[in-house]
């Protein structure tokens, strides 16, 4: 399928829950979210697949890609778009095998070395970051900023989205930097209102 990473949204279970998950999903992509990917390191695979059919049935037909974070399982008892994975997660290339070649499949990235070592030619982008730090990721790597973000795009054959700790006020900067899109977690989830928060990236 194809997809955009333009503006990409990470869900967050304690930041949805106004909401819920459904709603605030709904909600963003109607204000401009171009691509969605359940993450939620507390649920069980089974309550993840069961979000991950009601997300599925959500977007169908609105081109907006879904995907999972981490779980393999989940992403193919889902039939979700896509999965996306850590350096410490499902290895890229085992998932490529039990997914098949028409699955958008992403790493995460922090520096030169990991992109070096990564097996590109498997992949479809990278996320890079985390820009910033962030509350919404208690163990994430040493943040790299806008010129570290820039430095790796320059070194990266594939597209890249952007990482961490990221709002609207950061768009102009990302898309300097040659990212082609960022991803949002807090920016969005937990927004009281996820249409308005999607529409202000947009603008």
């Amino acid at each position: 399928m194809p997809f955009d990473l333009s503006l990409y949204l990470v869900t967050d279970a304690t930041l949805c829950q106004h909401h819920g998950l459904e709603r605030t999903v709904s909600e963003a992509v109607r204000g401009g979210v171009t691509m969605v990917q359940l993450r939620d390191k507390q649920a069980s695979d089974a309550q993840m697949i069961d979000q991950a059919r009601r997300l599925k049935a959500l977007l169908a037909g609105s081109g907006v890609a879904l995907i999972i974070n981490d779980r393999l399982e989940v992403a193919l008892a889902s039939q979700a778009d896509g999965l996306h994975v850590g350096q410490s997660d499902t290895t890229v290339r085992q998932a490529r095998a039990a997914m098949g070649p028409q699955a958008i499949l992403g790493l995460s990235i922090n520096t030169v070395e990991q992109l070096h070592d990564a097996p590109i030619d498997q992949l479809d982008y990278v996320g890079i970051g985390p820009i910033f730090a962030t509350p919404s990721k208690q163990d994430h790597a040493q943040p790299i900023g806008f010129g570290g973000l820039a430095s790796l795009i320059k070194e990266c054959p594939i597209p890249s989205v952007a990482i961490g700790g990221l709002n609207a006020s950061h768009v102009t900067s990302i898309r300097r930097a040659g990212a082609d899109g960022l991803a949002v977690i807090s920016a969005i989830c937990g927004q009281p209102d996820p249409e308005a928060a999607a529409r202000a990236f947009q603008r």
